[in-house]
């Protein structure tokens, strides 16, 4: 059976290490057991499931996916904690070692054939600084995705599960829009962290949408989602001027697509973006 980690368990292996958690890594361990095995539930990973971990640390998620029956690919960018981690789960979960494996690498610099198969679930304690770079790094060069659960900062979550007309809606919402549904699942205390942040955290679960928004050309959309929301303030018709080569020329390609050029950004969901996106390839003005 496996053997969670507790508060004296974290501590003594980062003793052991001589690991001093780092703001610059986002390092911040979950010492409680019983919020593990609530992740793990909301997670709803099955034995037959592959699981994708990013930033394990000193491996407390990785024991409890573990003891789900799924197998776990655990990315680390730390290769102390990297290096420690095999070891914690022959000693806590031996049952499960042949399940689990390890790769020092950045996520940000992930790639699909370094992975022996494709992972199905996405299950994490992020980051603050790169959640969301993360997570559509990781949707984009993974497919098999299907689903997600990541533990973020309060606000990041915040605005990853927002809809339009929201003042948190943004740049990420219509992002991981494009990909599917995210929606925020459940506070985290602070206690529940070693060291504790200064900050709140909580769990936002992804679903990726069975069939795309749009056949539009996922560079063209961003950009245009970029643009739009580089100035917030402004209406469409004056932040996508750039983009579209000229105030007229956006105007023009606002109104074939159905949106009111004094629209802004934050009213928009992703399928308008994507309309706004094929746009471009309109005749030029004359």
């Amino acid at each position: 059976m496996t053997a969670l980690l507790g508060p004296a368990e974290i501590r003594g292996l980062a003793a052991e290490l001589d690991v001093r958690p780092t703001k610059k890594l986002g390092q911040n361990f979950v010492h409680d057991p019983n919020t593990v095995r609530r992740i793990v539930e909301l997670s709803k990973v099955t034995p037959d499931d592959h699981v994708l971990e990013i930033g394990p640390g000193l491996g407390s998620l990785t024991l409890g996916l573990l003891a789900s029956g799924a197998r776990v690919t655990a990315v680390e960018i730390d290769p102390v904690l990297a290096g420690r981690l095999p070891a914690t789960v022959e000693e806590r979960a031996p049952e499960a070692r042949g399940r689990c494996t390890v790769l020092t690498l950045d996520a940000l610099k992930l790639r699909g054939a370094d992975l022996a198969d494709e992972p199905t679930h996405l299950v994490a304690n992020l980051p603050y600084n790169v959640a969301v770079p993360v997570v559509l790094h990781l949707l984009a060069e993974l497919p098999s995705l299907a689903h997600g659960l990541v533990m973020v900062q309060t606000e990041v979550a915040d605005r990853m599960a927002a809809g339009p007309g929201s003042r948190t809606y943004g740049v990420p919402s219509v992002k991981i829009a494009w990909y599917g549904r995210a929606r925020k699942v459940a506070p985290v205390p602070r206690a529940v962290f070693w060291p504790v942040p200064n900050v709140d955290s909580a769990l936002v679960g992804f679903e990726r949408s069975a069939e795309p928004v749009s056949d539009a050309d996922r560079d063209e959309v961003f950009a245009v989602v970029d643009a739009a929301f580089a100035q917030r303030r402004k209406t469409l018709r004056a932040a996508l001027s750039s983009w579209a080569g000229s105030g007229e020329r956006a105007e023009a390609i606002l109104r074939a697509a159905g949106i009111d050029p004094r629209t802004r950004g934050e009213q928009l969901g992703v399928a308008d973006f994507a309309k706004i996106a094929q746009g471009k390839a309109l005749p030029p003005l004359v």
